[in-house]
């Protein structure tokens, strides 16, 4: 009897404290108001609950891994030596973009912009020359590849890094007007292209020019109550932003290790996304058969006729062999695929951040007219100003035990000498002011700016100092393809051999170039708990 009125008192006071913490409980426990109720300030409360999978997406349950070589690295680059980090759980494409799924993008910003804005749709096309090569003949797929129904479900190729994020942006659209759509809160209105066509930020900015359903939220402000207001975030209706995946995310996505995990632990590291060292499938009923699309050796591409052992000379479709563990399609072979980061050989050199590892942060912020409101262009697009990363340049200068003076005196980093200076020019007063800023702009324009400490040069300046080239460098031959603009490439392809299929590899591209062994696949941030509920 003691023991189940413990129960109980314990089972009460449980449901008590949910009961306090409990934001949809329609009462506020801080200060007693009633929540979405207009007479009682409108304060709004949504009864969302847990992120849903998007269209196309696979949830990828986080954790922690051993991220880069296990094996031998073959080619002593040494680029991506194996350190643990934490991966937060995240959304990706069950398989790669294929060319229905650009085709239609293309279409799409075709119809809206067009006529208006040929260019922005010129921007965007893949480079179907991308199949060509001096020394073989390959014009059937620089004809027939990207549009031909033979190909449809074939991964896309001679898409850029810059495409692809494109992709991502309009993708991101498309699937948040239609959940608009569907709800009733906003019309489909075909019509509505170019400036008024819908964008998620425009959208949320409240400047969408559509016309609102008979499902559009009222506003429970008094001040505006029953008026027709903007879905915002805190209603939990549209998704996050697709956009290509990290290195990170990417390479522990491949790896699939929640099919090698017992009893929190990793009973066997992968190098592939399927088990084992081998490259042909263990299973009686596929014994011997190729797990990828890729180049067996010089010259064999797809085996012998009668008896082909991966079966594909190029690329295959976007659904082939078997997935790994998280259900994903491909993550060896076919196509190498983009990720988010800006490469650099080593990764991680000053230690980087043990969770979410990430290189490139260049932070968007809306660009706002005198009144406050946000900018948008001709075309209807949200303008944005770039903010660069500070925490990157501090941590690059203390650990290079150099000063950068960039010109930009506002910066956290720069205010102290700033500062100094300006006072022994003269302080505080105007003259004082203007006899420094006479002195700066000589200074800049002679290479130097009075310090004996290496500076940046040229274009340099404009870009994130993390990565900039320094005076003392500037008379020096540029020996490397390595800039702010090559982006890491994960995955082996059809045309690589079998060291690029193992998930640490990792190689570089140019952002704006596309190339016939590069593809890509979307991701998204999981928000909420991170276990699939």
């Amino acid at each position: 009897m003691k023991t189940f009125r413990f129960s109980c008192i314990m089972l009460g006071a449980m449901l008590l404290l949910t009961s306090c913490f409990n934001s949809k409980s329609g009462k506020s426990t801080t200060t007693g108001w009633n929540y979405n109720d207009s007479k009682w300030g409108g304060y709004e409360v949504s009864s969302a609950t847990e992120q849903a999978p998007a269209p196309g997406l696979v949830f990828i349950e986080g954790g922690s891994f051993v991220m880069g070589h296990v094996t031998e690295d073959d080619r002593y680059k040494w680029d991506n030596i194996a350190h643990t980090i934490t991966v937060s759980s995240f959304y990706i494409d069950e398989c790669e973009v294929s060319n229905v799924a650009y085709g239609e993008f293309e279409y799409w910003m075709n119809r809206a912009y067009g006529e208006e804005y040929p260019d922005m749709v010129k921007a965007i096309r893949p480079d179907t020359a991308c199949w060509r090569d001096k020394l073989a003949w390959r014009e059937s797929f620089v004809d027939h590849y990207y549009r031909g129904p033979s190909y449809a479900d074939y991964p896309v190729v001679g898409v850029s890094w810059e495409q692809a994020n494109q992709f991502c942006r309009w993708r991101t659209d498309r699937v948040n007007e239609k959940i608009l759509v569907d709800r009733g809160i906003i019309l489909l209105d075909q019509e509505n292209v170019s400036s008024n066509a819908f964008q998620t930020d425009v959208y949320l900015a409240g400047q969408y020019q559509g016309d609102a359903g008979k499902n559009a939220p009222k506003s429970l402000d008094p001040a505006m109550a029953g008026e027709d207001r903007f879905v915002g975030e805190n209603d939990g209706i549209l998704y996050p932003y697709y956009r290509l995946p990290t290195e990170a995310e990417w390479e522990f996505a491949a790896l699939g290790m929640i099919g090698n995990t017992y009893d929190e632990r990793i009973v066997e590291h992968k190098t592939y996304p399927w088990a084992g060292q081998a490259l042909r499938s263990a299973n009686k009923k596929y014994y011997g058969q190729f797990l990828a699309n890729f180049k067996r050796s010089r010259g064999d591409a797809m085996g012998v006729a009668g008896n082909l052992n991966d079966g594909w000379d190029y690329t295959c479709p976007v659904k082939w062999y078997f997935p790994n563990d998280y259900g994903l399609y491909n993550m060896a072979g076919n196509v190498s695929e983009w990720c988010m980061d800006v490469y650099r050989k080593v990764v991680n050199p000053m230690g980087g951040d043990e969770i979410d590892p990430f290189r490139g942060n260049i932070y968007r912020t809306f660009e706002l007219d005198e009144d406050g409101t946000v900018v948008i262009d001709d075309a209807g697009q949200v303008v944005y100003k770039d903010v660069d990363n500070d925490f990157n340049r501090r941590n690059y200068r203390q650990a290079n035990n150099v000063n950068y003076l960039d010109g930009d005196k506002n910066s956290n980093i720069d205010q102290q000498n700033w500062t100094a200076r300006r006072e022994a020019a003269g302080g505080e007063s105007e003259e004082g002011e203007e006899e420094y800023e006479s002195e700066y702009e000589e200074e800049e324009e002679e290479g130097t700016t009075g310090d004996d400490r290496p500076q940046l040069t040229g274009e340099d300046a404009n870009t994130n100092l993390m990565y900039a080239r320094r005076l003392e460098d500037a008379q020096a031959p540029v020996t490397t393809l390595v800039n702010n603009k090559v982006r890491v490439v994960k995955g082996g392809s059809w045309n690589d051999r079998a060291y690029y299929l193992q998930a640490s590899t990792r190689r570089f591209y140019d952002q704006d170039k596309g190339t016939s062994w590069i593809g890509f696949r979307c991701a998204m941030d999981r928000l909420g708990s991170r276990t699939a509920k």
